[in-house]
């Protein structure tokens, strides 16, 4: 009987610390539990079938690769269609501005923008849209927010929410020419933050696609 006691008591407390583990863990994008839809999704990202042609930037570290491959499966249409265009496209010549991608219901936004210093940037996350972002030219700052310690400050509209949170938990990368950046609605960010360099000007390319809310996960 004692040692059933002791056993359940070992039981208790390891769940608890178990608890406190995830409770205290930061969380800054969608969390999966399914190994082998993770594993999938990782050998998915890195045979590269889902280029279509698309060379000249790889994914960035931050990049949720099982939202992606679940977002790709479900809407290879425009999926398709960004990259090859990414692909064609003379992306430092082209005209800034709107444009549409063949294919698609799809448009590329063509910036030539400034960062800001981040006081003066908001943070931002979308429902019903992907932001798919690649900077050109010059270096770009994102923030990613964590999301235990950040509150939204307003409600969504139309397709937008902001948010306050912790500076000291935010991650901060780098976009440069050879990565590109996804955020799904679960990757709370900062755009266009002043780098560490004294130029700021860059060019970026805003492709807004359609997140596939879904429960049902491919198997």
């Amino acid at each position: 009987m004692a040692k059933k006691k002791i056993l359940l008591t070992c039981f208790i407390l390891i769940f608890c610390v178990n608890v406190i583990n995830i409770n205290a863990q930061n969380i800054y994008t969608r969390q999966f539990t399914d190994t082998k839809l993770i594993e999938k999704a990782e050998k998915w990202g890195k045979k590269g079938k889902w280029r279509n042609g698309f060379m000249k930037a790889n994914p960035h570290e931050s990049l949720n690769i099982t939202e992606f491959y679940l977002q790709y499966k479900k809407n290879p249409k425009q999926w398709k269609a960004l990259f090859h265009w990414l692909a064609t496209t003379d992306l430092l010549s082209i005209s800034k501005g709107k444009h549409s991608i063949p294919g698609s219901n799809l448009v590329a936004s063509v910036e030539d923008s400034k960062n800001e210093v981040l006081s003066k940037r908001t943070s931002e996350s979308h429902y019903h849209h992907i932001d798919f972002q690649y900077v050109v030219k010059g270096v770009e700052r994102f923030g990613i927010l964590e999301h235990h310690s950040s509150i939204p400050n307003c409600k969504y509209k139309p397709d937008v929410i902001h948010y306050d949170y912790d500076l000291g938990k935010t991650k901060f990368y780098d976009s440069t020419t050879d990565k590109f950046f996804i955020f799904f609605p679960s990757d709370w960010h900062i755009a266009k933050i002043c780098n560490d360099t004294s130029n700021q000007n860059i060019r970026v390319i805003v492709i807004k696609v359609d997140y596939i809310n879904s429960s049902t996960e491919l198997n």
